[in-house]
C-alpha cells in the first residue's frame, strides 16, 4: 500500500495499529448489505478493513494528496474530495442511495464536536456511529464524571452513546499528546417528545455560563426570575441546580413547561 509522506496533514493523527483498526471496524457489525461513510480515511488503515467487510463504502477526504493514494489502493470504493462540514451531505447521501447508513471514522480532534452535531442533526442521520475521538471528549459525551455538557446533552437527545475501548497515544503517527477512545453512538428509535429547536435554545442558554445556577442563565431568555423558579419547580428541579446536573429527561420536562407559559 502506498504510504503518504507528510504525516502532519491538516491536523490529523493517523492510526498505525492494524489490530485496533480491525477492532474498530468489527465494532460496526458491518455486512454486505450495509452502507458506510468513512470521514477522513487518511492513509486508509480503516478503509482497508471497511472494504474487506463487503459493505458499500463512501469515504470523504479533504486532502487531495491523500486522495490520490486512496484511489490507487481502493478501486472498489467511492472516494469523495471535500470538507465534511461544508459538503452538501443530504445531497451526497441521496445521490448515492445512502439514506440508510452507518459512520466509521477517526475524527480530527479539533472538529470532533462539530462533526458529531452535524451527523446527528442532518436530514439523513446515520443509524449508528463508531468514532475514535480524544479520550477527554469521549468521556465528556458519556459524562462519566456526572457532569453533563452541551455536547453530551446534544448527543443523548438523539442517541445512546457508550465508550467501547481506549486507544493509547502511541498507536498514532504523529504521536498526539493525549490518548483516544472509540465510542459507539446508536440512534434512538424514539427521540424525546420535544421541539428540537426550542429544546436546544433552552439548553444553550442553560450552559451559557456553567458556574452560574441554571435559573440565572435562563434569565437571559427574558423571563422574570419568579416565573423561572416556578417553571423549575413544576419540572421537579431545585432552584439552585446547575445545568450540568440535568439529564435529557430533565431538559425535556423543562422545555415542555416553558412552552406552557
Amino acid at each position: 500500500m502506498t504510504k503518504f509522506s507528510n504525516k502532519k496533514s491538516l491536523g490529523q493523527n493517523f492510526l498505525t495499529n492494524e489490530n485496533i483498526a480491525r477492532q474498530i471496524v468489527m465494532s460496526a457489525n458491518l455486512t454486505s448489505s450495509n452502507n458506510v461513510i468513512e470521514i477522513g480515511p487518511g492513509e486508509g488503515i480503516l478503509t482497508k478493513h471497511l472494504a474487506g467487510s463487503g459493505a458499500h463504502v463512501l469515504a470523504i477526504e479533504i486532502d487531495q494528496r491523500l486522495i490520490e493514494s486512496l484511489k490507487k489502493n481502493f478501486e472498489n470504493i467511492e472516494i469523495i474530495e471535500g470538507d465534511i462540514l461544508k459538503i452538501d451531505l443530504p445531497r451526497l447521501i441521496e445521490g448515492n442511495n445512502f439514506e440508510n447508513y452507518k459512520v466509521v471514522a477517526n475524527l480530527p480532534y479539533y472538529i470532533t464536536s462539530k462533526i458529531i452535531r452535524l451527523l446527528l442533526e442532518t436530514k439523513y442521520p446515520p443509524s449508528g456511529m463508531i468514532l475514535m475521538v480524544q479520550k477527554e471528549v469521549g468521556e465528556r459525551i458519556i459524562a462519566l464524571d456526572g457532569k453533563e455538557s452541551l455536547l453530551s446533552i446534544s448527543v443523548k437527545f438523539y442517541a445512546d452513546p457508550e465508550i467501547l475501548f481506549e486507544v493509547p497515544r502511541e498507536n498514532f503517527d504523529p504521536t498526539p499528546e493525549v490518548d483516544s477512545v472509540v465510542i459507539k453512538i446508536k440512534r434512538k428509535n424514539n427521540p424525546p417528545e420535544a421541539d428540537a429547536s426550542e429544546f436546544f435554545r433552552l439548553v444553550r442558554a442553560g450552559f451559557s455560563a456553567k458556574r452560574k445556577m441554571l435559573v440565572n442563565n435562563l434569565a437571559d431568555l427574558g423571563h422574570p426570575k419568579a416565573e423561572l423558579l416556578d417553571i423549575l419547580k413544576k419540572a421537579g428541579l431545585e432552584s439552585t441546580i446547575r445545568a450540568e446536573k440535568l439529564s435529557v429527561e430533565d431538559w425535556v420536562k423543562l422545555c415542555n413547561n416553558f412552552q406552557l407559559k
